[in-house]
């Protein structure tokens, strides 16, 4: 189970995933009126378009809002969830910021060929066993490279790469041999930690249930996948995300979360959140409305909404924290404002009894 801490985290990713896609969802097709080869092309598929639409325009600004979708799950959404389960970040590395040896590139250009030649089989042990070597030979920079998960402890350094399409063969190559490279050159820099690095994918494209995965049948499926990937390190699904949090069934709560939020009333319910005149009309309503959309920290602050005014007549700047709206112009959950008025709660008025949502 989820903290409510994480829950919120994810909740306010998925209402800000969901207020930009609403502003750039397609009214119209004004802007893309002119379209003769998609227009020309189009006409083959006239009797099967026909329930869905026949303007053609739309059908290709709706083409694109889609495609901005996939983009914005995959750069956005994903990732962004991956760090709140995790408490991990993006992590960018800059040419030479990582070495590795020549030994150790020499040994990787190896492992690849033998991997496309198919003299070897993909296995974990065998390769970190090849490239964690200390050696002597010639100290050269490592190639940049980016881990869209990445988290270091004490004992262990994790990276893990993100996938949301069906990558080619030419593709998995080149994350096979990026993931090595990362793992030697993260090694010898950390020798004394376990170096983990995964290819993860967030969900089964080929799965019937919406958290079940076939991960054997989903790397046959993938061009040449199972050609360079031992299954140890690919996550796919529920396997994922419960690596990412600690915890069971964790994929099934984050859906639970964006159906929660996700409704046709979304637009209608993130405006009347926005309006700070709702949380004193109808002080419950408001307050239940917080709590389905797992906004902790806001309904915190409306249950003392009282003390908070009583604050804002003894500090008059804090009234302009106070009338600030619970979301900034860009769709972010507005943090300064929480920040301001939940530390003079605590200072004034709950300092024996606070406690955070």
């Amino acid at each position: 189970m989820l903290s409510q801490e994480k829950q919120e985290q994810i909740a306010i990713i998925v209402i800000n995933v969901l207020r930009g896609r609403f502003e750039s969802f397609p009214a119209d097709a004004s802007k893309n009126r002119n379209a003769p080869f998609h227009k020309a092309f189009l006409e083959a598929f006239t009797n099967r378009l026909q329930p869905v639409s026949s303007n053609v325009p739309y059908l290709v600004s709706l083409s694109s809002w889609l495609h901005g979708l996939d983009t914005t799950l995959g750069q956005t959404f994903f990732e962004g969830v991956a760090h709140v389960l995790s408490d991990g970040e993006k992590r960018e590395f800059a040419v030479g910021e990582l070495t590795i040896s020549s030994s150790q590139q020499q040994t990787i250009s190896r492992i690849m060929s033998d991997l496309k030649n198919g003299k070897e089989h993909p296995s974990i042990q065998r390769e970190n066993h090849l490239i964690f070597t200390m050696d002597d030979s010639e100290i050269i920079d490592n190639e940049k490279f980016a881990a869209d998960n990445f988290v270091e402890t004490s004992d262990y350094v994790e990276a893990i790469e993100l996938k949301t399409v069906r990558p080619n063969s030419g593709i998995a190559y080149g994350e096979k041999q990026k993931i090595l490279k990362g793992k030697a050159g993260l090694w010898r820099k950390h020798p004394e930690k376990q170096i983990r690095f995964y290819i993860a994918f967030p969900f089964d494209p080929l799965n019937d249930t919406a958290t079940g995965s076939n991960k054997s049948r989903l790397m046959k499926f993938l061009i040449e996948f199972d050609k360079y990937f031992d299954p140890n390190e690919v996550l796919v699904a529920e396997e994922l995300w419960n690596h990412l949090s600690g915890s069971e069934k964790t994929m099934e709560e984050i859906l639970q979360i964006i159906n929660r939020i996700a409704t046709p009333e979304f637009l209608n319910r993130y405006d009347y959140l926005s309006n700070s005149d709702n949380r004193h009309k109808d002080r419950k309503e408001y307050i239940n409305l917080l709590n389905e959309w797992y906004l902790f920290r806001e309904r915190w602050l409306v249950e003392h909404d009282d003390d908070i005014m009583r604050c804002c007549k003894s500090k008059k700047r804090l009234e302009r924290f106070y009338n600030q709206t619970v979301f900034t112009s860009d769709g972010e959950y507005n943090e300064k404002r929480y920040s301001k008025l939940s530390e003079c709660l605590k200072a004034k008025y709950l300092i024996n009894s606070f406690k955070d949502p």
